[in-house]
């Protein structure tokens, strides 16, 4: 079976997207049209901006041929995604998680991408010449997470770690637009 490679986008005000003859037919507003045969089955996914037109009948084809439907904003924000009623990979993602947090995979795994990370943070310390984190304190802490809200316990941990990388970092910048922190929540600087 082939890869599916393409990716259909509608971009612009009034596009619209439909089927004839075997085919997806995107319109846009200036009546261009571009085609792409559904039978070669090398879409992997259509992204629908805000404003645009759809026929049901092209969103059907698209989940019966497990294709990926993302509908973004007009800024481009996602806000759903449409997938075909046989694309269980959501189960078995949940069915996944379910048993590693069970048998300890999880909990190791976790463990794997916070060290990874501060390691991550120390070659960058390193190249700049800066204050690396201790990493035999760090990973003696990161193993000594064994009960208790392990997620929080490990996220503290990395929290930790990421104020003092980010404290070393802003010392790099310029003093007349040096930042001396940021803020904790999606990481804008203060």
């Amino acid at each position: 079976m082939k890869t599916k490679v393409l990716k259909i986008a509608l971009d612009g005000r009034g596009s619209y997207l439909g089927m004839e003859k075997g085919c997806f037919v995107v319109r846009d507003k200036e009546q261009n049209v571009q085609r792409y045969p559904l039978f070669e089955n090398e879409i992997g996914e259509v992204v629908l901006k805000s404003g645009n037109l759809v026929s049901t009948g092209a969103l059907a084809s698209m989940g019966f041929w497990d294709i990926d439907v993302l509908i973004v904003t007009q800024k481009g924000q996602p806000v759903a995604m449409l997938k075909g009623l046989d694309d269980d990979s959501h189960v078995k993602t949940r069915i996944g998680q379910y048993e590693a947090s069970k048998n300890g995979k999880g909990v190791i795994v976790a463990k794997k991408i916070v060290a990874s990370r501060i390691e991550t943070e120390n070659l960058v310390l390193r190249k700049y010449g800066l204050r690396q984190h201790d990493l035999l304190t760090v990973e003696k802490a990161i193993d000594g997470v064994n009960s208790g809200p392990i997620t929080t316990k490990l996220m503290a941990i990395e929290g930790h770690c990421s104020k003092h990388y980010f404290k070393q970092i802003f010392q790099l910048f310029p003093k007349n637009i040096r930042v001396e922190n940021r803020k904790t929540f999606k990481a804008y600087m203060a």
